[in-house]
């Protein structure tokens, strides 16, 4: 969700807590983690897409107070569908009084209104509990609006991603962001993936070719490369250089190694030969 809307989260300032050191690759991404790392990074952009333009259709109903407190998209065979509610009083139902529903395009939403609220126990609970677990664990040094999300991952368990939010319409932040696996009662944090650290904005730029930064968590790229990539204006590529390797995600999300970065930068130097460009 971006710059304005109905539920961004503002996360206050306070010491941050490193996760645990995470394992790291002995070699360059496999064809097949690429495509993991692009498939997470393409439903997260449709997530959030979901979650713009539903806020907006919701908002036109002007939601009573204390009403939505939070909100989880859930894709189906027909398109998104996202939920707008509340815990009840003993956190053991979500209460939706709005639910929006795509129509013909990503961009198009109508909002169903329940009076009283449809009581869940399943997806939508699970996910909201799942996101409210990672949210008491987050910790950022910078005091700024923040996005929360929610996807399946293997196991019915939940892919947890707080992201900084978009607070301009002209830059699009990449960094300071976490992702977590949640158990599938949405209870327990089972792994902790701190994905950046310091927080870039990519300024819009129709001249810009490309973008470029340095990933030191680990040797792959990360879901939100691909986001970032799918989010921001124009669409253009960016290249990845990890301590020993390089990598591009094209304008599509798709997720591609290019060589190790040390023949990438020799190349790179007056008088080697032209580096290989992102297509």
């Amino acid at each position: 969700m971006k710059m304005g809307k109905l539920l961004t989260i503002i996360i206050g300032c306070s010491c941050l807590l490193l996760p645990a050191p995470q394992a790291q690759h002995k070699g360059p991404a496999s064809a097949a983690e690429l495509k993991e790392i692009t498939d997470r990074g393409r439903m997260l952009f449709e997530y959030d897409t979901a979650a713009w333009y539903s806020t907006d259709a919701v908002q036109e109903l002007a939601p009573p107070a204390g009403s939505v407190t939070g909100y989880v998209g859930k894709k189906t065979n027909k398109g998104w569908m996202v939920a707008y509610g509340r815990f009840n009083t003993t956190h053991d139902k979500f209460l939706i009084p709005y639910e929006a529903v795509q129509g013909a395009s990503p961009k198009e939403f109508h909002v169903i209104k329940h009076e009283p609220p449809v009581e869940d126990s399943a997806f939508f609970y699970l996910a909201a509990r799942a996101q409210e677990t990672a949210l008491a664990a987050f910790k950022t040094e910078v005091d700024r609006p923040y996005n929360v999300a929610a996807l399946p991952a293997p196991g019915d368990q939940f892919w947890v991603y707080l992201m900084p939010a978009q607070t301009d319409l002209k830059v699009w932040p990449l960094g300071g962001d976490t992702r977590y696996l949640i158990s599938k009662d949405g209870a327990r944090i089972i792994e902790t993936r701190q994905l950046h650290k310091a927080i870039i904005e990519f300024r819009a730029d129709e001249n810009a070719k490309g973008g470029y930064h340095t990933a030191v968590l680990d040797e792959v790229p990360e879901d939100t490369d691909v986001f970032h990539v799918l989010t921001r204006q124009p669409a253009v590529p960016e290249l990845i250089a990890t301590r020993t390797y390089i990598y591009v995600i094209d304008p599509d999300g798709s997720a591609r190694y290019l060589m190790p970065a040390e023949e990438y930068f020799k190349q790179a130097k007056p008088g080697g030969n032209s580096p290989p460009k992102p297509r």
